[in-house]
């Protein structure tokens, strides 16, 4: 019956004569339109803690009628063929690849099992997050992410205070690692495709990196140091795993190797073929791209043993939560990244002035914390995109003459999507994952007072570093 329900919503808005627009003109449309986006968000932020068991058992719900609050009034506006293609495009374009590519990620890491009775202190969870910072840019923070969380939370499973722990994995793993390569990051991906070489965001933000993640690794050791001596860890650990440390389930590593092969493959292979999806063109190599990856997802279910991902607790719960509420964050913030992407000519014009200085060329430090900022919010791929392209779009000039601002743009929205749950996707999938083992994670409210406490000054000396 749900089923039916959506089939019929999307034939309504797939209703048309003509080719369909797949394209929001921001110029159209006024600030309010950012009003079911902004609902979105203050649900997700807010109602966990105001109506937690509503929101737990309707959720979807919640967020799908977000997303019709933009669709329907959309509809009459534009017409029901315009609101179609936009939905087929958010859909085709942007929604399914990115939960392919997590489901990709979230079944292989899910299928990799580390035993051995790992103890929790504050060198060995320093050490995992240090290795999980190198493995964000070479397999992706979601991947990363996936394969070490839970090695992590087993470890300090005799613990009292661990939520500092998961934060500073969301900090760490989940955003800063993966900062060097277009394997680490959806934005630099993008930008990679837009024709930044390959080794560019290693040679250029390098340092920034090393000062972020080497200053969180510094302040996470000196805080879980302090709560590894108050607490009085148990010298017994309650629930022990075998002695000998080992990784079952380790043939998972060959579908981890195919999903970032298929991604580089979307990225390098152009045959220059492309099929209109009502008025959205779907190039070739990513249909291959997510072909091979749905195929990956059940080669790795097949030949992965029960007997592993039941020691590893794997669940479907986090990822089905990150389905359904991206699909609201998604629809809802497609008007507001017309009006970013409008320019001069979209209600978020003040954006755009606010980038330029007087003589007309980009501030490498309002791209930082603009950038920065609204990816804490907003997908931060497509933000990278609006940026990019104000800036002028080459990329050949934006690695060279521009190159201070193309560092301050990769560099704000890969760093900065750790300031909320919403700002990357692995952010919400460990946060699901802790809470799925009984871990109270920090509000949405609770987590960005963390952010805000650690990330930002971080930033702000950044900024006057390196983006001034």
């Amino acid at each position: 019956m749900r089923a039916a329900r959506g089939a019929a919503l999307a034939a309504l808005l797939l209703a048309s004569g003509g080719a369909m627009a797949a394209e929001v003109d921001g110029a159209a449309l006024a600030a309010w339109w950012g009003i079911p986006f902004a609902g979105m968000l203050l649900s997700i932020a807010l109602m966990p803690l105001l109506a937690a068991k509503v929101w737990h058992h309707h959720y979807g719900k919640i967020a799908l009628g977000w997303a019709l609050a933009f669709m329907l009034p959309y509809a009459v506006l534009a017409g029901p063929g315009a609101a179609g293609g936009a939905l087929v495009h958010t859909l085709v374009a942007e929604y399914l690849p990115f939960i392919i590519l997590l489901t990709a990620l979230f079944t292989a890491a899910g299928g990799i099992y580390v035993r051995g009775n790992l103890h929790g202190s504050p060198a060995l969870n320093t050490g995992l997050m240090a290795v999980g910072a190198v493995l964000a840019s070479l397999m992706g923070t979601t991947g990363a992410s996936m394969l070490l969380i839970r090695p992590l939370i087993r470890a300090n499973d005799n613990r009292k205070h661990v939520v500092h722990v998961i934060v500073f994995f969301i900090f760490i793993v989940s955003n800063a690692g993966g900062s060097l390569t277009p394997l680490g990051d959806p934005p630099l991906f993008l930008g990679f495709l837009k024709g930044v070489s390959f080794f560019w965001t290693v040679q250029h933000i390098f340092p920034e990196t090393l000062f972020l993640v080497g200053t969180l690794l510094v302040l996470f050791y000196a805080i879980d140091t302090y709560w590894y001596r108050k607490e009085g860890v148990l010298p017994q650990d309650p629930t022990p795993d075998t002695a000998r440390f080992g990784v079952d389930g380790a043939i998972n590593f060959l579908p981890l190797a195919a999903v970032v092969g298929l991604v580089l493959m979307s990225g390098t292979w152009k045959p220059g073929i492309a099929y209109d999806v009502a008025g959205t063109p779907v190039e070739l190599q990513a249909l291959v791209r997510d072909a091979g990856l749905i195929a990956v997802t059940f080669v790795s279910l097949a030949i992965t043993p029960k007997s592993v991902r039941e020691a590893n607790q794997f669940s479907w719960a986090p990822m089905q939560e990150v389905a359904k509420l991206f699909i609201g964050i998604f629809v809802t913030m497609v008007p507001v990244l017309a009006m970013l992407k409008a320019g001069e000519a979209g209600a978020f014009a003040a954006v755009t002035r606010a980038v330029t200085g007087a003589d007309g060329e980009p501030l490498p430090w309002a791209y930082f914390w603009f950038s920065g900022s609204l990816s804490s919010f907003l997908d931060n791929a497509p933000t990278y995109l609006v940026f990019f392209n104000l800036a002028g779009g080459d990329p050949q000039v934006l690695m060279t003459t521009l190159a201070s601002t193309l560092a301050a743009i990769s560099a704000g929205s890969v760093f900065m999507g750790a300031n909320t749950y919403i700002g990357n996707a692995p952010n919400f999938m460990v946060k699901a994952i802790a809470e799925d083992r009984g871990i109270r994670m920090p509000s949405f409210f609770g987590y960005m007072a963390w952010s805000g406490a650690i990330l930002v000054p971080l930033f702000i000396a950044m900024t006057f570093i390196w983006f001034r």
